[in-house]
C-alpha cells in the first residue's frame, strides 16, 4: 500500500535530533518556507513574482504563483512535521527542479548565487531527493514482510 494512516501521524521519533535524517528533513522543510515569502509584498502576490513567471512561459502568472507558493508550504509543513515524508520530499525536489528550470528560461546558466544562479535550488533539490530515498527506503523495510513470519505462518 503506498499510503497508511501511519504515514500521517506525527511521531516523537521524526523529532530525535540525534538522528542526522531528521536533522536535514525538517531543514528541508523549513528552508521552503522562504521560498514561499519571497513570493509575496504587502499581502499579495510579488508583481516581480509574477514578473518572473510570466517570463518563465507560466501563464496566468498569478495563478502560477499561488500554485507555487501552497505547493512549497504544504510540503514544507509535512517535512517538518514528518508527515507523508516520501511524498512531500519528492514532492519538494519537483518544485526546486521547476524553480531551476525557470531560472535557466528566464536567465540562462548561471551557477552563482550573486548572478542569480541555481545552484542554491539544486543543491536543495539534491538534499530533498536524498530526503526521499531515504523515506522510501525506511517504508520498505517497514512493509517488507519478514522471512521468518512467513515459514512459520507457512508451517500452520
Amino acid at each position: 500500500m503506498l499510503l497508511t494512516k501511519d504515514d500521517f501521524r506525527i511521531k516523537a521519533e521524526n523529532f530525535d535530533l540525534s538522528n542526522g535524517l531528521n536533522i536535514l528533513r525538517i531543514i528541508c522543510g523549513l528552508f521552503l518556507f522562504p521560498h514561499v515569502a519571497g513570493k509575496f509584498a504587502a499581502g499579495a502576490v510579488s508583481a516581480t513574482t509574477a514578473g518572473f513567471f510570466a517570463k518563465a512561459g507560466f501563464h496566468p502568472p498569478e495563478v502560477w504563483v499561488l500554485i507555487a507558493a501552497a505547493s512549497e508550504s504544504a510540503a514544507g509543513v509535512a517535512l517538518v512535521l514528518g508527515i507523508c515524508t516520501r511524498f512531500a520530499a519528492l514532492g519538494a525536489t519537483a518544485l526546486l527542479l521547476f524553480a531551476v528550470y525557470a531560472l535557466q528560461v528566464v536567465k540562462g546558466f548561471g551557477w552563482t548565487w550573486n548572478t542569480g544562479g541555481y545552484e542554491y535550488p539544486v543543491f536543495w533539490a539534491i538534499t530533498s531527493l536524498a530526503v526521499a530515498i531515504e523515506a522510501w527506503k525506511t517504508h520498505l523495510r517497514q512493509t517488507k514482510p519478514r522471512v521468518g513470519a512467513l515459514q512459520a505462518s507457512a508451517a500452520a
